[in-house]
């Protein structure tokens, strides 16, 4: 049994706060066992934001209710311009009494979270990731040379964070990570060195990257290095746990439909079936269409989850042609 943990999500006004209200929903129905506290780090509105980012007042009340805690935080380094970064600069103000798990919002809770065997003084992150990141040049440098100068920058060494069953140059042999899911015993110091790298590298990257692109990505390119300046990285979490039958990072809500389990999609419309939380989630077009009204259900039937295509554009691209792809 996994010690007492406290979870953080980051959720803020449009499509996060939606998605937070739908986590909070799966973790209260799934997980009875879990003592911890939900922690919705909220940002606040400041110069780093065009706009005010906080949750509207009825979201926030339906997370009172389902016993989640806002916790809000000021944005320093980064801020509407790379909103990804909200789970670094969040975790200044996680307490530091329990260790933590971070969540992206557009993950569901499926199982008992406290069943999953976290080890919290080996980090780790999601496995279920593409080969986005670096885009390898016909002339170079390869993916050892990029991630080589990244660990070297920051003094670590990559011949140990590497996964030595894959063959050289094989993208997955090197420690790319999805950032929907990480966590640590200490969220204050994994928040610490996660800032400063990411922040490293983006005014000050190695020479290797120079024809990289680092939007989107930055968080999952610093990822990596903190996850192995900490003793984690490949191997921390047995595979199967988390983005497998305890949780599903879904993203997208035509992509939940058309690829996820019957598990899964079950599990979303079940905590979305309550009118409380109804009368809050149909005020979100793509919840209202692809949930309530049905449209999810059409775009399942478009496909064979035992033979999906293998690449995720070919899935996106079928359901915009049908016309029901929703962000």
């Amino acid at each position: 049994m996994t010690k007492d943990f406290n979870i953080v999500i980051v959720a803020q006004s449009g499509r996060l706060e939606f998605e937070a209200l739908m986590f909070a929903a799966s973790l209260r129905a799934k997980s009875p066992k879990f003592k911890g506290r939900l922690l919705v780090a909220e940002p606040q509105p400041g110069p780093k934001w065009d706009r005010d980012p906080r949750m509207r007042a009825e979201v926030r009340d339906a997370l009172f209710a389902l016993n989640a805690e806002v916790l809000p935080f000021e944005n320093q380094n980064f801020g509407y311009g790379y909103p990804n970064a909200n789970k670094i600069e969040c975790l200044k103000v996680v307490p530091t009494d329990a260790p933590f798990v971070f969540f992206d919002t557009d993950t569901l809770v499926l199982d008992e979270i406290t069943d999953v065997p976290f080890d919290f003084d080996r980090p780790a992150a999601s496995m279920r990731r593409e080969s986005t990141w670096p885009k390898i040049e016909l002339y170079g440098p390869g993916y050892h040379d990029t991630w080589n100068a990244l660990y070297t920058q920051y003094g670590l060494d990559l011949s140990t964070a590497e996964d030595t069953s894959y063959p050289e140059e094989f993208w997955r042999r090197y420690p790319y990570f999805n950032a929907g899911f990480f966590y640590y015993r200490d969220a204050a110091a994994f928040g610490a060195r996660f800032m400063e790298i990411a922040t490293g590298i983006r005014d000050n990257p190695p020479k290797e990257l120079v024809c990289q692109e680092i939007w989107p990505w930055l968080d999952q390119i610093a990822l990596p290095l903190v996850l192995h300046s900490f003793g984690g990285g490949f191997g921390a979490l047995e595979d199967g746990w988390l983005d497998g039958k305890t949780t599903c990072h879904y993203r997208v809500l035509p992509l939940a439909y058309a690829r996820e389990s019957d598990k899964m999609v079950d599990t979303l419309e079940e905590v979305t079936a309550p009118n409380k939380l109804k009368k809050v989630l149909k005020q979100y077009d793509p919840i209202k269409r692809m949930i309530y009204q049905g449209r999810g259900r059409k775009v399942r039937a478009l496909f064979d989850r035992s033979a999906l295509p293998r690449k995720e554009q070919a899935i996106r691209n079928r359901i915009k042609k049908e016309g029901f792809w929703m962000r």
